[in-house]
């Protein structure tokens, strides 16, 4: 798909300097552009790469003056903020390049179900009964939409995900591949004799407005009544929210972050790779979890934490400082005992 710079500059309202004619098919950092590729300078730290690039297109803040000359294969598209008309581009080029509306070959709509209009429906992808998905809603590929699942409308759901029955799904939202939505929470009682007996769990999970989901991440169903995911919450790949967990607004969770049952996460809540959150505890809204920290507590107030018990962040880094000093207090402790030692022996032997 190609871009000639006219239509970049129609696009960002901005300004040509160099051949409006010129053409541009994919997309580079500064640093790597070749011709035929389009890219940006925002940061000046990088400006140095733009007398150098083998870019055919780059788009500049307007306050940008070269102080060198450019190559004379470079064409300038100068617009009031270059990071943010980029990242607009991007978002016209990723339309572009999505599903147009059409029910693709051995995918399966069930009688009872209820679809919107622009709908695209993959191949081999199933919709189950009584199932209600709105309009310009793309379900690609091989994914599964079990009995009684609603989906907003505008939301996306990549190859291979699986919603199973009775979720909801809100508008806009995101759902990337592998994801599984739904499967039974970890729900387990010893008998008597010490097998595990199987809990049913027949609550659901409900996905508020504008959330996105990364990519073979697992959201259980709740034992009863619901696991709620929020508006605008953010889940990377690979993190996994137990049953009857809550998740608040605008709340981010970076790759393999777990969640046990029932804990209550509040909005605008930022957690790092690979922290765990014990079950049925609340953390306060606005918190931080620093990346492969423990929580076993309820945080009560908004705060950075890190470490396994997570505690307050300054706390933690006086407290490794610390124990990075084991070795050398160690050290001292033996030569004090040594002289200790030696002292007692010559009062002994006075």
């Amino acid at each position: 798909m190609e871009f000639s710079a006219a239509q970049i500059a129609t696009i960002l309202t901005g300004e040509i300097v160099g051949n409006p004619d010129i053409t541009v098919s994919q997309l580079s950092k500064i640093e790597e552009g070749t011709q035929g590729t389009l890219s940006f300078l925002s940061n000046p730290k990088y400006e140095e790469y733009i007398y150098s690039t083998g870019a055919s297109i780059c788009i500049v803040n307007k306050s940008f003056e070269p102080n060198r000359p450019l190559p004379e294969t470079l064409t300038l598209v100068k617009v009031d903020d270059a990071y943010a008309c980029f990242a607009k581009l991007l978002e016209v080029y990723n339309q572009m390049r999505e599903k147009k509306p059409q029910i693709e070959a051995n995918s399966h709509i069930s009688e009872s179900a209820i679809v919107g209009k622009d709908l695209y429906l993959g191949a081999f992808a199933y919709i189950g009964e009584n199932a209600k998905i709105g309009d310009g809603v793309k379900i690609y590929p091989n994914v599964y939409i079990g009995d009684h699942v609603e989906i907003g409308d505008h939301t996306t759901i990549f190859p291979g995900a699986t919603i199973y029955a009775d979720c909801k799904v809100g508008t806009n939202c995101i759902i990337h591949a592998g994801a599984i939505i739904g499967a039974d929470g970890f729900g387990f009682v010893p008998d008597e004799e010490g097998a595990y007996q199987k809990v049913p769990q027949i609550g659901n999970v409900i996905i508020e407005d504008f959330v996105e989901i990364g990519s073979n991440t697992t959201i259980d169903r709740a034992t009863l009544g619901s696991t709620i995911l929020r508006k605008g919450v953010k889940l990377d790949n690979l993190v996994h929210l137990a049953h009857n967990v809550e998740v608040g607004k605008n709340t981010a969770m970076a790759a393999q972050v777990g969640v046990a049952g029932s804990a209550k996460i509040g909005e605008r809540v930022m957690i790092g790779g690979q922290a765990g959150i014990s079950g049925h505890l609340h953390i306060a809204d606005e918190s931080k979890i620093v990346a492969q920290s423990g929580i076993p507590r309820t945080v009560k107030k908004a705060e950075t934490l890190m470490g396994s018990p997570g505690i307050p962040i300054d706390d933690f880094k006086k407290s490794y400082f610390g124990f990075r000093k084991l070795p050398f207090i160690l050290n001292k402790i033996q030569e004090f005992d040594q002289k200790l030692k030696e002292l007692t022996k010559k009062n002994v032997n006075g």
